[in-house]
């Protein structure tokens, strides 16, 4: 289970912190790797773009299979997992617009790095739940933060307007003090989780491998893209 194990309290050694200095590097890699880059300068298209969430998606599903199956089980996971940090349905409604009604699950590649990835995460879930911890740190605090950022620049970049395209992003109905709240609760929620030393140590150390994960998808989707 998530969370589980001979329990000391993590809220002294501050695991969002370790965690966000721990990557801190490896995370500025990942946003300058391949279409990470691109996107970031506002240089992407829509066709790339679409590829870059259909290769998200396998990893959101993955992640949030697995964080539903072990949440109800821990309490310190239930402060963790909100209904509100979810990004699944939203990934794929900005794929169902954005592909112009197509079938994106035909049309578009699942990239072996993606595909490599959601296979760790479903492992994890049934062999050693508690670093799906790590996963989720890297994508919703990733989200919260960085991606409202993204939201403007995939805004501007695609033309679109309103939220049709970047409901992905969208969190708290797009208010400001609510999206605090989720930030803050997530990171309390880390500090609140029972864990032993090893466990903390680990989650760290998966961060980091999720980091690399990330900027090696990143270079396989632009290298993908360019050959498109």
């Amino acid at each position: 289970m998530l969370g589980m194990g001979a329990s000391i309290s993590t809220a002294s050694n501050g695991l969002a912190a370790r965690l966000k200095d721990a990557t801190r590097d490896l995370h500025r890699q990942a946003e300058r790797s391949g279409v990470m880059a691109e996107l970031m300068q506002g240089r992407i298209s829509r066709d790339v773009y679409c590829l870059m969430l259909r290769n998200l998606q396998p990893i959101y599903a993955a992640l949030e299979v697995g964080l539903d199956a072990h949440n109800h089980a821990d309490p310190s996971v239930q402060r963790l997992w909100r209904p509100e940090l979810r990004r699944l349905p939203a990934l794929e409604q900005d794929l169902d617009y954005l592909h112009a009604g197509a079938d994106w699950r035909r049309d578009l590649p699942m990239l072996r790095a993606a595909a490599e990835y959601a296979e760790r995460l479903e492992r994890l879930a049934r062999t050693d739940a508690v670093l799906l911890i790590a996963h989720a740190y890297l994508r919703y605090l990733g989200d919260l933060h960085g991606g409202q950022m993204l939201a403007r620049i995939v805004r501007q970049g695609l033309g679109l307007k309103g939220e049709l395209g970047t409901a992905f992003y969208a969190f708290g109905g797009g208010d400001a003090q609510k999206l605090e709240q989720l930030k803050l609760g997530f990171r309390v929620g880390l500090d609140a989780l029972t864990l032993t030393p090893e466990q903390a140590d680990a989650i760290v150390d998966e961060a980091c491998e999720g980091f690399r994960l990330h900027a090696s998808l990143f270079e396989s989707v632009q290298g993908d893209g360019r050959l498109g």
